[in-house]
């Protein structure tokens, strides 16, 4: 019809690693990066939600409380996007990332149950600009395995596209990453399902085809 604007698909919207990428990625920083890339990706955290992983928040053996993050401005923790201070959000706890929880505290211990602190100054929360600089001498090395348009919010992505590719209706994942509505979890993440639409494509051609 004259005047409606079709859809776009746009499967480069954003840039996944898979997962062997992702497995050469984690290890290529030191055990903080590593932390945050399993953070990210097998809890979807966003950045200063990693920052403020706490062993208190782990609820039970599978489930994580994620209730505060850091603050890129303030350098406090802060409460989460679009949540009130005394909102939270239980998100699944992947075995995988849980061990690597368990082995980066036992590793360097915690403050007040915070795995993430200053590097220089224990007493400070963690600084943004660690995981970014670290991002940006693995990407200029070149020896990592990293597809041109891929951030560190990608590992984020990932959990995502883990999580529909596998069937998690979209309406969990949205509640789990923190978005503030379903339409904004659709808009960005709707292109990475496109079996989805080849499934029904069939299904459609077939009923058609009995009648």
């Amino acid at each position: 019809m004259a005047g409606i604007k079709p859809p776009q698909y746009d499967p480069k919207r954003v840039v996944i690693p898979s997962p062997a990428q992702l497995q050469q990625i984690r290890s290529a920083g030191d055990d903080s990066f590593t932390l945050v890339t399993d953070l990210m990706s097998g809890r979807g955290m966003r950045n200063g939600e990693a920052f403020a992983v706490n062993l208190d928040n782990i609820v039970a053996d599978d489930v994580y409380r994620i209730t505060e993050q850091v603050n890129r401005t303030t350098c406090q923790y802060d409460r989460l996007k679009h949540r009130r201070p005394d909102e939270y959000r239980d998100v699944p706890l992947p075995a995988r990332t849980r061990r690597t929880i368990e082995w980066y505290a036992d590793k360097h211990g915690t403050v007040d149950g915070y795995l993430l602190r200053h590097p220089g100054d224990p007493s400070r929360t963690f600084p943004h600009y660690h995981i970014a600089n670290q991002w940006k001498r693995i990407k200029k090395a070149s020896q990592t395995d990293i597809p041109e348009g891929m951030v560190i919010y990608s590992f984020r992505h990932f959990f995502a596209s883990n999580r529909l590719t596998h069937g998690i209706p979209i309406t969990d994942v949205a509640e789990w990453m923190g978005h503030k509505t379903i339409e904004v979890t659709y808009k960005i993440y709707r292109h990475l399902m496109p079996g989805s639409i080849s499934k029904a494509a069939k299904t459609l051609n077939h009923d058609l085809t009995t009648q």
